[in-house]
């Protein structure tokens, strides 16, 4: 997932931020409300972790401007475990969930799947993706090609699930990048191309490849979809 937290406690923000981390995630940091809504106006994130006590823009007045403008990404917000007031003010104002803090690191991490899922499925998505004899588990995180399983890191299997995403699509590396790093990350077009080998080494040869599409990005085909493929439309590697 690609995560911005908005939080102005910095030590809890860092904890929140390593965690999330460590867990495969991309996760961006701001600590002002009003600089946080202007940059939502550029990024898209698939969640907001936000708190209510924020300097210059309170988390409510933010989120509500979120909803005014159409904006329909996901909102965890952090509140204080007594304060109900708050926490029935932020559903009313559009909040999908809360935690209040102190919380356990399992119960944020465990929220922010279910919000992702839940979004998953409105959309009319599955967890479950099969293409011919490969089938992705995207709850699980976890890819098995006819009776092998096939590990990945997070990070790898996050690559994977945008290109074969757009199977057949090529997929520039800016958008690579920005789904697969947090802003703060350094992340050049060779650290995309490292991650790209990686993944190429373990994937199924015999069924499905990433194509290198040059000066543009990467798309991910079939076997199937290679014997299809028509000559021109770009040089491929």
């Amino acid at each position: 997932m690609r995560i911005l937290l908005v939080e102005d406690n910095l030590d809890l923000a860092d904890s929140v931020v390593q965690h999330l981390r460590r867990t495969g995630n991309a996760v961006d940091h701001e600590a002002d409300g009003l600089n946080a809504l202007r940059f939502l106006e550029h990024e898209r994130y698939d969640l907001v972790l936000l708190d209510i006590g924020l300097p210059r823009m309170d988390g409510l007045s933010l989120l509500a401007e979120l909803r005014r403008r159409g904006d329909a990404t996901p909102v965890l917000m952090l509140t204080e475990r007594s304060d109900i007031e708050d926490r029935i003010s932020a559903l009313d104002v559009g909040a999908d969930d809360y935690i209040g803090k102190p919380f356990d690191f399992r119960e944020l991490a465990a929220r922010c799947r279910a919000l992702t899922r839940r979004r998953q499925a409105q959309a009319q998505t599955s967890s479950l993706v099969r293409i011919g004899p490969m089938l992705m588990d995207n709850a699980a995180r976890r890819l098995r090609f006819e009776d092998r399983t096939i590990d990945l890191p997070n990070r790898e299997y996050s690559l994977l699930e945008i290109l074969v995403g757009r199977l057949g699509q090529v997929v520039s590396k800016a958008e690579i990048t920005n789904r697969l790093f947090a802003l703060s990350e350094e992340a050049g077009s060779n650290t995309v191309e490292l991650y790209v080998a990686r993944l190429r080494k373990k994937l199924p040869q015999q069924f499905l490849r990433i194509v290198t599409v040059r000066g543009t990005g990467y798309l991910a085909e079939t076997l199937r979809d290679c014997a299809q493929a028509q000559p021109g439309g770009g040089a491929h590697e």
